[in-house]
């Protein structure tokens, strides 16, 4: 079966871009940095971005483009055809699949609420309108019609379906991101909803360090879509003429840029009505933002549907690149057609987003817990493949179609994503494992020397990547 190839770099660029666009820029960007401080979680969050998400971005890109192949097959058939590698994949694919439940049950929020704004369903009451229509079975119903869509895009393939709907949706939603946020600006009190999200707190940052850090870790993780294979997916569609360095800075770039958008419409907007966003968990964009058009009348309805259309668009390019990740697998691996691969990860999601649907403790766990635990605990693992089994052969695959630049900065790449960023991320796991635990955080005394947790934890992180190191080093290994 001949594999299919992105047509053109705009499209690879804006697929890649679009994949967590939705979900992680407008709807949970808000509200982890709401959660988290406002500037200090921003703040952090960019450095992140930065220092870790675009070395990892690179990472995948590399295992992606020179495997040819899923996650499985990429870490199975570069390894040699190490079985415990192809687990590993398994995973990254398995964790895909569990966030792309609780996508969808988001998706079908948005596509209610583009309903519900047309009617002004949620004028009277938005906090106890979200609450009677986010679980239960009208909410599986409508997340159905969202998995349908998303499926039927899906099917179409990579250049007939994935590429040309993303090629129109991300251009859309900037455009009308930018015409809503020009509108907040000229309401009384979006300034304070800039300070808010734009001025750095360094005294909450300090004081809160290790309660923001796996929070701005996972967040990065999720709105770069690390950590779970898709990124490998898409490269593995991309030719070696293309740079990897620029399309992972462009990528990142765009990405964050559009997430920031989303905050100089969201905080402003949120602000000018004496709202909070961080009140309300998972559904706090949609009883906010439905609060201040319900103020409007008949604007707040055009409002309303152009706005949850526009995250609609968003979630939906979310949506088609995580279900990307299993129907490669079965196409790639189980020999499937991508009809039938299609079809059956379509019903396996559906099970998954009923459970989320129905549940609102499940869906918390999803869409909180697993994606700080489960997208750097990927992206660590992914990462010490690179410099220790591929190791000089990441360094080629680097290299080819890179520019001066980029190759100059290939073996400095190459040795930081080996072990500072598995262990700056081993450390951000287990912290937010302890903290879901209800360890305490209290100093340890260890053989009679009292240490903090912190130093603890990070020593344990140490440990684990020397272990991980020893364990993998091989002849072509970083060093």
């Amino acid at each position: 079966m001949t594999r299919e190839t992105w047509k053109t770099q705009v499209g690879f660029i804006l697929a890649a871009v679009g994949s967590a666009v939705g979900l992680g820029n407008v709807w949970r960007f808000p509200w982890m940095t709401a959660n988290n401080g406002g500037s200090a979680f921003l703040l952090l969050y960019l450095c992140i971005i930065v220092l870790v998400g675009v070395p990892g971005l690179l990472g995948a890109f590399v295992i992606g483009r020179r495997s040819k192949r899923n996650p499985v097959g990429a870490l199975r058939s570069l390894s040699g055809g190490s079985r415990l590698w192809g687990a590993f994949g398994l995973l990254a694919v398995c964790t895909t699949v569990l966030l792309v439940s609780f996508y969808t049950v988001v998706g079908g929020w948005f596509v209610r609420y583009t309903a519900a704004s047309i009617t002004g369903g949620y004028f009277a009451d938005p906090g106890a309108y979200f609450g009677s229509v986010n679980y239960g079975l009208p909410a599986f119903g409508f997340a159905l019609l969202f998995l349908a869509a998303t499926a039927v895009i899906v099917y179409g393939g990579v250049e007939r379906g994935i590429e040309r709907a993303t090629k129109l949706m991300m251009p859309a939603i900037v455009v009308f991101l930018i015409a809503l946020i020009a509108w907040t600006f000229t309401r009384p009190g979006s300034m304070d909803g800039l300070t808010f999200f734009l001025s750095p707190d360094l005294a909450y940052l300090r004081t809160h360090f290790l309660d923001i850090l796996p929070a701005a870790v996972g967040q990065a993780m999720f709105t770069l879509s690390v950590g779970t294979g898709t990124m490998i997916t898409y490269a593995s569609y991309l030719g070696e003429e293309r740079s990897l360095p620029f399309d992972a800075t462009t990528i990142a770039v765009l990405n964050t840029a559009v997430g920031v958008l989303a905050g100089l419409l969201v905080f402003p907007l949120l602000f000018s009505f004496g709202l909070d966003v961080g009140s309300g968990g998972p559904g706090a964009i949609f009883v906010s933002v439905a609060s201040a058009f319900s103020t409007l009348g008949l604007f707040g309805r055009v409002l309303g549907v152009v706005f949850f259309a526009v995250v609609l668009l968003a979630a939906l390019s979310s949506s088609i690149s995580m279900l990307e990740i299993p129907v490669a697998y079965l196409v790639d691996e189980r020999d499937f057609s991508r009809g039938r691969a299609t079809g059956v990860m379509a019903g396996v999601v559906a099970v998954g987003a009923a459970v989320c649907a129905l549940d609102a403790s499940v869906f918390s766990l999803f869409a909180d817990t697993l994606v700080n635990l489960l997208m750097p605990t990927g992206l660590a693992g992914f990462l010490l493949f690179v410099g220790w089994v591929l190791g000089k052969n990441a360094l080629s695959e680097y290299e080819a179609g890179a520019g001066p630049l980029g190759r100059a900065l290939g073996s400095p790449w190459l040795l930081f994503v080996g072990v500072p960023i598995p262990i700056f991320l081993l450390f951000t796991v287990i912290s937010r494992l302890l903290s879901t635990l209800g360890v305490s955080a209290a100093p340890l005394s260890v053989l009679g020397v009292t240490v903090a947790s912190s130093t603890a934890v990070l020593a344990a992180a140490v440990v684990l990547t020397v272990i991980a190191v020893l364990g993998l080093r091989r002849p072509d290994s970083v060093f």
